[in-house]
């Protein structure tokens, strides 16, 4: 058959695009199987893209990697107290789109391996034995928390308790600090202090230390990763809002505010700029109310969380603000980042520096210009230190995100993304007991400067799993006769193909060539299995962008 070019669609999974087009000689053709199979095969080692479940028009594939500093050469960090125009001069800008990098051969080795185990499920030639059923535990660890997710009567404990949740390893459920320090691997920092943290590979998933790990705490506005993974891709940037009393009701006393007035009208771009710049809780209100009300926001926070897996996580207000109830944790917390970094707004949100936000509607009264309207604007900056720095802060190199918080109960927490030499860490800190001026950041920079020089050093201590969704379409394709294969230990679903009997061979002339062809795809799969359990249990991020400044 001749050559046929693979459709590029992004919601068709790798398998699916080859077979369709490029299927082997069944047995009732007299046709050799091995020239299409060589077709095919040369074919499947240009595909890259990996498919992603429950994509959603925010969300895209591809490696995370960064862009160069996109900072003007002009600008300087000044010492900062609460005065001055910023941390950088306004320069219009758009986001940019980073491309893609090149192909790598991971990638291709995921296709391959998905496509030879899809080309023989589907053979007809034997009865397949039946796959086992599909397992709700979660992918890859131990399942669950052993007193299950919290209640909303739940109250932080004050010591972490002696058996936490077992999500992603038997290790992160135990107190104290976590980590493989085998010979050269580097010391962790000495002077932490705070009561959890998690340092982890953010595209692998390895969790290379960890302090407390599952520990349930207040959140305070980490929380927001949450609540904007959750709405952020229900309404376009575009669409514009006006204000109106109720959409700012119930703001806690002593919230971070953005600025937004009543009666005036926003695009949901410039809300969801209050919520990641400003932690604006006006923002979230005003953006809750628009998602049908801080109730129905609230439940579907919640159903994120258990569908990220993330069960330590208890919402009760969608900002953050302390509420009796209202826990989360530093492995849940990096959890939502690693799922937030996934859709494209996100990241240029998180990234950005520094942007104009829309101010009050004005009348003119006198003069030529008496009762023309105009509509002020005024500068934001981004309350991530490590991102926008601070009298005692640097910016952080690689830095590009990702929220930070701070209440009466949660104290300081933060979770950061930062890329450097090739490797990406997520880092997440909650309440350092030190009271030094900008501590949560200090010891965030410490631990991302431990974990990347311990990174490819280091024996990960435990995984970030992967979504519910996401675990078991991920162990679909390339599904064995274990029902393993691609999920190995995860343990994910079987396919439905692998799960009923495919109709018996003929004897003939055809059954030769296709018994060639099955003899091949069933050796490659054999060595490769070990391979694609690797590549498969990685859930990978897209590219993001640096330190952004918005007009």
């Amino acid at each position: 058959m001749p050559p046929t070019t693979v459709p590029n669609t992004k919601e068709t999974t790798a398998s699916v695009r080859c077979t369709q087009k490029y299927a082997v000689a069944w047995p009732s053709s007299n046709a050799s199987p091995l020239p299409s199979l060589t077709r095919f095969l040369t074919k499947v080692t240009q595909m890259t893209q990996l498919h992603t479940p429950k994509a959603s028009r925010n969300q895209e594939t591809g490696r995370l990697s960064f862009m160069r500093p996109v900072s003007p050469p002009g600008v300087r960090f000044r010492a900062r107290g609460g005065e001055g125009g910023g941390t950088s001069h306004p320069v219009p800008c758009t986001f940019l789109t980073v491309p893609v990098p090149k192909k790598t051969a991971r990638r291709s080795l995921m296709v391959t391996t998905a496509v030879l185990s899809s080309l023989a499920l589907t053979a007809p030639l034997s009865y397949a034995a039946p796959g086992p059923s599909p397992s709700d535990s979660p992918s890859g660890s131990p399942s669950g928390s052993p007193s299950g997710s919290p209640s909303p009567g739940d109250s932080p404990s004050a010591t972490p308790p002696a058996r936490m949740s077992s999500v992603g390893g038997e290790r992160l459920g135990q107190a104290g600090t976590q980590a493989n320090l085998a010979s050269g691997v580097p010391v962790l920092p000495k002077d932490l202090s705070a009561r959890s943290w998690i340092v982890s590979d953010a595209e692998s998933g390895d969790v290379l230390a960890s302090h407390n790990a599952h520990w349930r705490l207040p959140p305070a506005s980490t929380l927001k990763m949450l609540f904007a993974d959750t709405v952020l891709p229900k309404f376009p940037k575009a669409e514009k809002h006006k204000v109106v009393p109720t959409d700012l009701a119930g703001i806690g006393a002593g919230s971070s505010l953005v600025g937004i007035k009543e009666n005036e009208t926003y695009t949901v771009h410039d809300l969801w700029l209050g919520v990641f710049l400003r932690s604006g809780n006006d923002a979230v209100h005003v953006l809750s109310q628009m998602n049908g009300g801080i109730d129905t926001t609230v439940k579907q926070m919640n159903a994120h969380a258990e569908e990220l897996q993330a069960l330590d996580t208890h919402v009760i207000s969608p900002d953050g603000y302390d509420a009796p109830g209202q826990v989360s944790s530093a492995y849940d917390l990096t959890l939502f980042a690693r799922s937030g970094l996934q859709k494209k707004d996100f990241r240029e949100y998180c990234s950005t520096v520094s942007a104009k936000f829309p101010g009050q509607t004005t009348k003119a009264k006198k003069g030529k210009n008496k009762g023309r309207t105009t509509r002020e604007s005024f500068e934001i900056q981004n309350t991530n230190r490590l991102l926008s720095g601070d009298s005692d802060v640097s910016v952080y190199p690689g830095i590009a995100g990702v929220k930070n918080g701070n209440t009466t109960n949660a104290g300081a927490t933060f979770t950061g993304v930062a890329e450097r030499g090739g490797k990406v860490l997520l880092v997440t800190v909650m309440n350092p007991e030190k009271t030094e001026h900008n501590e949560v950041y200090k010891e965030t920079s410490k631990l991302f400067d431990w974990g990347f020089k311990a990174v490819g050093k280091v024996q990960p201590v435990g995984e970030l799993v992967p979504p519910r969704g996401s675990a078991r379409s991920s162990a679909q394709p390339g599904t064995g006769a274990s029902g393993q294969a691609g999920g190995g230990e995860n343990g994910g679903a079987s396919s439905q193909a692998s799960s009923k009997p495919v109709a018996g061979a003929t004897a003939g002339g055809g059954s030769g060539g296709m018994g060639i062809a099955l003899s091949i795809a069933g050796g490659v799969l054999v060595l490769l299995a070990g391979a694609a359990f690797l590549v498969n249990r990685r859930w990978p991020l897209p590219d993001l962008v640096r330190r952004r400044t918005r007009p």
